[in-house]
C-alpha cells in the first residue's frame, strides 16, 4: 500500500502496523562519523561492517565518498541533511529537489546504495540553539517528501529528525513526561507526519554522561544489571537509567496524542577513556546490556515486548580529530579504534560472538617520533604544548591507557601523535632537535603509539551534522537529567 492510503487509515490501525514492522526489524546499527585525521578508507570500513554482520548504518550528511563505498553492500544507510542546510531546503522546493537528486536519487537503484532514511537535521531543538532550526524543520520535511514523490521514492525512504534528550521533561517520573512547553506544537506536527509516514521518532540518550556530569548518580543505574536505587512509578519500576529516559518520551508522546509511535535510538554508546568512569569494561559492559536488553525483546515498563525501532551504537570508530570541550572522551565512543581494530569483546547479536578487525588498513611505514634520548628535556613543555593543541594526546591524561607513562613516555607519546598526523614528514619530529625517529614499536603495557593511516585514497570529508553529532552539543542538558534522578529518589 502507498504511503498515501496509509495515511487514509485510522491512526491505531497505522500505529499497530507499523509496531510490528518494526519489531520484526529491528537491529543494531552504528553511527560512522568522520572527525578524524587518520581516516581509513571508506570501503576499508565499509568491509569492516560487513565481516561484522551490521546492516544498519547512519550517516551525519551524504558524503559521496562514503555513500560510493556503501554501494551495493546490503547495508541499509540513514543520510542526513545538516543543519546548515536546513533554511534553503525549507525555503525553496527546487533547493529540496536539487538535495535528493544529489544527495539521494543518484545513488539508488539496483546496485546502488540502500538508502532507507533521510534525517532532517541534526538534534536541531536543542535548547541552547534558541529556536535558531526550528521553524525550518516541518517546511524542510514537507519540501524534501515531496522530492522523493517525484522522484518515486516516497514509499521507501523515510524522513527521520534525530532529537535530543532535552526536547522532553518529566516533574518526577517518567509518566509525567513532557515535551518542552515551546516543543509542544511542532512535536505534535512532527509526530503527526512521522505517524502517516510510518516513521519512527529518532532519540539520542547517554546514561553515560549522567553518570560523568554527577558523582552523586548511581553507577549501577546507568547499566543493565539492576540497581540499589531504582524509580518506583506508581506499579513500574525502573532498574537503569535508559529504560527510565525511554519511558518519559513514550509518556510524552502519549500526551500529545502518539503514544504508539516506533521510537529508535538515534545515538547511544559508552566511551573507553578519558573520564574515570570511561573505561574498556564500563563500555563493554554497557554495550552488551543495552545489546542484550534490546535482543531480548523484553521492551520497558510502558512498552512491554516492545524493543526500540532500530538503536544505532555510538560509534562506530574512534574520532580523534572532535572537540574535547565536553570532556576527553569525547574523542574514545567508538567500539572500534580509528584504525577499525576491535577495543574489547562484543557481541552485536548478528551472527558474530565477538567483534572481527578490519583488514587491509592502508597504514604509514612502522615508525615512530619520541624523545630523543640523548637531549635534556627541560625545555620541552612548549613543543609538548604544540603537538597536543594540534594532534590527539586525550589517553595521557587521567582516565587515559597513557596516564602515568612517566615524562619521557608522554613527551615521545605527544610527539608520535603529532608526527602521524603530519603523516610522518620528517621535519615535524624535529620538535628543535629533542624528538627523533625509531622503528622500535615504542608502545607500553595498554598505551598504544598509534602509527597513522594513509587517508589519501579517503574522500570522506569529517561531518557533524552542521553543528554537533555525538554528544558534544547536549552536554549542558545532562544537569537536567541528573537532577530529575535525584528528584525521583526524593534527593532534589
Amino acid at each position: 500500500m502507498a504511503a498515501g492510503g496509509l495515511a487514509l487509515l485510522p491512526a491505531l490501525l497505522v500505529a499497530a502496523l507499523c509496531a510490528a514492522s518494526w519489531r520484526a526489524e529491528a537491529a543494531i546499527g552504528v553511527n560512522w562519523g568522520t572527525v578524524s585525521d587518520h581516516r581509513a578508507p571508506p570501503g576499508v570500513v565499509v568491509d569492516l561492517m560487513r565481516a561484522n554482520r551490521i546492516s544498519k548504518v547512519k550517516l551525519f550528511d551524504a558524503d559521496p565518498g562514503v555513500l560510493r563505498a556503501l554501494a551495493g553492500s546490503g547495508i541499509q544507510v540513514m543520510v542526513g541533511v545538516t543543519n546548515g542546510e536546513l533554511a534553503s531546503i525549507a525555503g525553496s522546493q527546487a533547493a529540496a529537489d536539487d538535495w535528493v537528486a544529489q544527495n539521494v536519487s543518484r545513488y539508488v537503484g539496483r546496485g546502488g546504495v540502500d538508502i532507507r532514511y533521510i534525517a532532517v537535521g541534526n538534534e536541531p531543538f536543542l535548547t541552547s540553539y534558541q529556536g535558531q532550526f526550528q521553524s525550518y524543520i516541518i517546511p524542510a520535511m514537507t519540501n524534501i517528501q515531496q522530492s522523493l514523490v517525484k522522484a518515486n521514492l516516497a514509499s521507501y525512504i523515510k524522513l527521520v529528525v534525530p532529537c535530543n534528550a532535552d526536547a522532553y521533561q518529566s516533574a518526577s517520573v517518567p509518566s509525567q513526561g513532557v515535551f518542552r512547553t515551546e516543543l509542544t506544537q511542532i512535536m505534535t506536527q512532527l509526530a503527526a507526519f512521522l505517524s502517516s509516514s510510518g516513521a519512527p521518532f529518532v532519540v539520542n540518550i547517554y546514561p553515560f554522561l549522567s553518570l560523568y556530569q554527577s558523582s552523586d548518580f548511581p553507577q549501577d543505574y546507568a547499566f543493565f544489571e539492576g540497581s540499589t536505587h531504582p524509580v518506583v512509578d506508581g506499579p513500574n519500576v525502573y532498574y537503569n537509567a535508559f529504560d527510565g529516559n525511554f519511558d518519559t518520551l513514550v509518556s510524552a508522546l502519549s500526551k500529545i496524542g502518539y503514544g504508539n509511535l516506533p521510537i529508535a535510538i538515534g545515538e547511544i554508546g559508552w566511551p573507553t577513556e578519558g573520564a574515570p568512569s570511561a573505561n574498556l569494561t564500563a563500555a563493554r559492559a554497557f554495550n552488551q546490556g543495552l545489546i542484550n536488553r534490546v535482543t531480548s525483546n523484553k521492551g520497558t515498563p510502558l512498552r512491554p515486548g516492545v524493543p526500540p525501532a532500530d538503536v544505532y551504537l555510538f560509534s562506530l570508530l574512534d574520532e580523534e580529530g572532535k572537540s574535547i570541550l565536553p570532556g576527553n572522551f569525547e574523542r574514545h565512543w567508538g567500539i572500534f579504534s580509528f584504525d577499525g581494530q576491535a577495543k574489547y569483546p562484543l557481541n552485536l547479536g548478528l551472527g558474530n560472538s565477538v567483534l572481527k578487525n578490519a583488514k587491509e588498513v592502508p597504514y604509514l611505514p612502522s615508525r615512530w617520533c619520541v624523545a630523543n634520548p640523548a637531549r635534556n628535556l627541560d625545555g620541552v613543555s612548549d613543543h609538548m604544548k604544540l603537538a597536543c593543541s594540534m594532534a590527539d594526546c586525550t589517553t595521557l591524561y587521567y582516565g587515559g591507557s597513557c596516564y602515568g607513562i612517566g615524562e619521557k613516555g608522554n613527551v615521545s607519546y605527544a610527539f608520535n601523535s603529532y608526527y602521524q598526523q603530519q603523516k610522518q614528514d620528517p621535519k615535524s619530529c624535529d620538535f628543535g632537535g629533542l624528538g627523533m625517529i625509531t622503528y622500535l614499536d615504542p608502545s607500553m603495557g595498554e598505551c598504544r603509539f598509534l602509527v597513522g593511516v594513509d587517508d589519501s585514497k579517503s574522500s570522506a570529508v569529517a561531518s557533524c551534522g552542521g553543528g554537533c553529532c555525538g554528544v558534544c552539543c547536549g552536554m549542558w542538558v545532562l544537569a537536567f537529567w541528573v537532577f530529575m534522578y535525584l528528584r525521583m529518589m526524593g534527593s532534589a
